[in-house]
């Protein structure tokens, strides 16, 4: 009798483990299709953006720009990493804990404000631009507003409010797109550009504030944040050794070259990269809080990055060989003969952004299980080769196009870096990461190859890209259904679920409409 009572709750147990598991599938499905909604509807609407306000300015004002951003991307690095993955990644988070890490951010950007607008002068005489200085000071109050904003993101991704935070950044993408694009047209220059990034930030901070209903309190427990601030630092020290690294080669590029060929530069990096962040950025963004909630069970993480990993290389490798190949015709079509010195930029950008999802994949499970000492150890030994390679094309090579190849080498060089503790920690090697890749990179290149082979009939612009287009896509899913890849059919599953969960079917629609007639019978026979 004990034991078919043991068995009879051990069935429950079983089950009811499986109803959660299920849930929680559910869950981080339906946050990555709103995730993906609100990368995609952002991107869609920003890339348009770019279009036209590069039409309107220019290489120069972009390559400006630029250079004004490494200031502000350092900046932004003390205010929202560190503290705010913290946040993101505990499991024991309180209320107040957003409280008092809202005040310190906030305290942070007023003080790099404060020394921003004092350096300004200086950065102005670096470049021997005057026009530096107030550009400066100007656009360095997105700072404060970042503050706010880092803390609503945190809340958001930790709560999987992913819907809601869909609504808000394509409204502010809307509303800063129309700024900068209005003072572009009434003759405001680089300042168009200032005015965008300056009212994005603004805009989605207030939309949060309505949309999400969080409110800092005035209150700050020292305790809870040297706790959030022993995991993050370590972060935050690692993205600042990422962004300098980054940005280092713009500061390189805008000091020994032309603005314009920093603009260059920077347009070819940002086509690749406004598509590729929607596709990486939709399942990572998901995948941290997700992860952080089986800290400690290895073999869930393991599955779960695995699946990432395949998933979005299923997506990322097409799209990535499909603009490397068709940069020329669309660069000329789409921005004219002014902006096609781009072009070599954007191809090699493309081979840098295709393995993306391998390194954020195999860092965001090393965050997850709480490891931002092993984060940091990374970034160290990766910066260091990267700095060596950064060199030797500066001093060795007098083209720009030489320093964002030698950032493909080190792009490479990194999967196998970023790879290496998951082998030990997972048991998630580079053979097996090779193996879950190569399938739909190899298909990629066999599309790559067929969809260039229409640029040897050198036809015009528009033909050209009517036929790429259609017959990367065809070849693409053709080869993936041929070879029968598992990422294919999972992705393909996936949308089913999600399209059948937000759609009605016909019965329920046949039940509400026989409904509402026999309502208006009765109020008929009333009457």
């Amino acid at each position: 009798m004990s034991l078919e009572k043991d068995n009879a709750e051990l069935e429950v147990d079983n089950n009811t483990d499986a109803s959660n598991s299920q849930a929680e599938k559910s869950v981080v499905i339906k946050s990555l299709f709103f995730k993906f909604l609100e990368r995609a509807g952002y991107q869609g609407i920003a890339f348009i953006v770019q279009l036209v306000l590069a039409k309107i300015l220019g290489p120069k004002q972009y390559g400006i720009i630029t250079l004004l951003t490494v200031f502000i991307s350092i900046s932004q690095v003390f205010v929202q990493s560190g503290l705010n993955t913290a946040l993101i990644q505990r499991k024991d988070v309180k209320e107040n804990d957003y409280s008092s890490i809202f005040h310190i951010s906030l305290f942070i950007a007023v003080v790099l404000y404060i020394v921003l607008f004092f350096t300004a002068p200086f950065v102005a005489a670096f470049y021997d631009m005057p026009q530096l200085k107030n550009l400066l000071r100007v656009l360095a109050l997105v700072l404060i507003p970042g503050a706010f904003n880092s803390i609503q993101n945190a809340k958001v991704a930790r709560e999987m409010r992913f819907k809601e935070l869909m609504y808000c950044t394509i409204g502010s993408v809307i509303i800063s797109g129309t700024v900068g694009i209005v003072m572009a047209l009434c003759g405001c220059g680089v300042w168009a550009l200032v005015g965008q990034q300056l009212s994005s930030r603004i805009s989605v901070c207030i939309l949060l504030l309505l949309i999400v209903k969080w409110r800092p309190k005035r209150i700050i427990e020292w305790d809870r944040v040297k706790l959030l601030f022993s995991f993050g630092w370590k972060l935050m020290v690692s993205a600042l050794i990422d962004v300098i690294y980054r940005e280092l080669q713009n500061l390189v590029i805008g000091k020994k070259y032309t603005k314009e060929e920093l603009g260059y530069c920077n347009r070819g990096k940002q086509f690749p990269e406004i598509i590729i962040n929607n596709i990486n950025g939709s399942i990572q963004g998901v995948m941290l809080p997700a992860l952080s909630k089986h800290n400690g069970d290895n073999s869930k993480i393991k599955s779960m990055m695995r699946r990432s990993i395949v998933t979005s290389s299923f997506l990322i490798f097409p799209v990535c060989m499909g603009i490397a190949v068709v940069a020329s015709p669309m660069i000329h079509l789409l921005l004219g003969d002014e902006w096609m010195p781009c072009v070599p930029f954007l191809q090699a950008y493309c081979f840098v952004y295709a393995f993306w999802p391998v390194h954020t994949a195999n860092l965001q499970a090393i965050n997850a299980q709480g490891r931002s000492d092993m984060f940091l150890k990374l970034e160290f030994i990766k910066k260091s080769y990267g700095i060596i390679i950064l060199l030797i094309t500066v001093f060795k090579f007098h083209t720009p196009l030489a320093i964002v190849l030698g950032q493909c080498c080190s792009t490479l060089l990194s999967c196998f870096v970023n790879a290496s503790p998951n082998r030990k920690l997972l048991n998630y090697g580079y053979k097996e990461q090779m193996t879950d890749i190569l399938p739909s990179l190899g298909i990629a290149t066999v599309m790559g190859a067929l969809v260039y082979s229409i640029t040897l009939l050198h036809m015009k612009d528009i033909p050209t890209l009517l036929i790429q287009i259609p017959l990367g896509v065809i070849t693409y899913v053709g080869l993936a259904k041929l070879f029968k890849l598992e990422c294919f059919d999972y992705i393909l599953n996936m949308v089913k679920k999600i399209l059948g969960k937000n759609s009605i079917s016909n019965a329920t629609l046949k039940e509400i409409f026989s409904a509402r007639l026999n309502k208006i019978l009765k109020r008929g026979k009333r009457k």
